[in-house]
């Protein structure tokens, strides 16, 4: 029995695990999407996740063909923001852009309403209110049944949630950071900022892009098939770190004691956080599939608690002062200032 949870305060039931499709319309063949979409669906999951700039458009294609014959099942959720083509008008916030890209996931799923649209990410020198009302007119019109947020820091998610309040529209009913044990920092304030305002957790990349499974060794170079052995851009800048290697070794040593899979583990550890409603498992194999499903059947305990708290400390990273460069701190911006003259030398005393 799946244990469907209420997706923050918002009354939409959704499973625990997120099918997540990123590598559908690309590494996965369409016949295997399809099967693994088949099989979570009979197996209880009633949430699917994609993005309209996965593989330029074709992940949708796929999800929309996989769910057709049961789409009032799903909920299914995709993102706005990002753009796979150029031009000043083409990504962003503005009501140009939202409706556009709506309307052209709307087309490529195949079907008449979205239930969730999420802000992929923040634009830093964009306004919020703009989208937001963008928003509300696309639910109002029936496109649209929720929105959400993905990598919002803490007071974003408090920024979106008061202009909601102001614009008279239902707040974001979910909030998507990445959250993983070698990557803990979604803990310092995002976590927290959802759980008040309101916003269910959908959290991404439980098992840190691979690397939680214990695939990779200290030291040594990937293997060719794996996601860092391709040469995949954001796990190579951002997860494949020489101490989140290790402590996955770690954590495979304690889950073989345990009679389970590293992977196992580590999934059902995110899940074991209150705060949490749901984790996207982004399969590129039936196989892959098959392994998260039995992370809902992995009970967390103290000591395993305990163990996670030692080699991560809660709220950061494994690796000191990593810092995310997809998602960089704004916090720091240096005054204009002038170049700094050389020092002339003192003169010489004269005799």
């Amino acid at each position: 029995m799946v244990d469907y949870r209420y997706l923050g305060r918002s009354a939409l039931k959704v499973s625990p695990l997120s099918l997540g499709t990123m590598m559908f319309g690309g590494p996965t063949p369409d016949d295997v999407a399809f099967r693994i979409i088949d099989k979570a669906k009979d197996q209880g999951i009633n949430f699917i996740d994609t993005a309209d700039v996965y593989h330029n458009g074709k992940s949708e294609e796929v999800v929309g063909r996989g769910i057709k014959a049961h789409r009032d099942h799903w909920v299914l959720a995709t993102k706005f923001v990002n753009s796979h083509v150029k031009g000043p008008n083409l990504g962003g916030h503005s009501r140009k852009w939202v409706i556009e890209t709506v309307e052209n996931s709307l087309r490529r799923l195949n079907t008449d309403y979205i239930d969730i649209l999420y802000f992929h990410r923040a634009v830093f020198d964009a306004p919020l209110e703009e989208p937001v009302r963008a928003i509300a007119d696309l639910i109002r019109a029936g496109k649209l049944r929720y929105f959400g947020v993905s990598n919002f820091r803490g007071w974003r998610i408090a920024e979106i949630s008061h202009l909601a309040d102001q614009l008279g529209i239902d707040r974001p009913v979910a909030s998507q950071p990445l959250y993983n044990i070698v990557n803990r920092t979604a803990e310092a304030e995002q976590l927290p900022a959802a759980h008040h305002y309101g916003l269910g957790v959908v959290s991404y990349s439980p098992l840190a892009r691979g690397v939680l499974t214990g695939k990779y060794q200290p030291g040594a170079a990937p293997a060719a098939d794996s996601r860092a052995g391709r040469g995949d851009k954001r796990i190579l800048e951002t997860e494949w770190r020489p101490e989140s290697v290790e402590i996955a070794q770690k954590i495979g040593a304690h889950a073989a004691r345990k009679g389970i899979k590293a992977a196992d583990f580590a999934l059902a550890w995110v899940l074991n956080n209150q705060l949490v409603t749901a984790a996207i498992t982004g399969p590129r194999t039936e196989e892959h599939w098959d392994g998260y499903i039995r992370a809902l059947d992995v009970q967390i305990d103290a000591e395993d608690e305990a163990l996670i708290d030692s080699l991560v400390t809660t709220g950061h990273p494994s690796t000191p002062g990593f810092n995310d460069p997809s998602h960089p701190v704004e916090g720091r911006v240096p005054r204009a200032v002038k170049a700094t003259a050389p020092v002339a030398a003192a003169p010489r005393a004269v005799a």
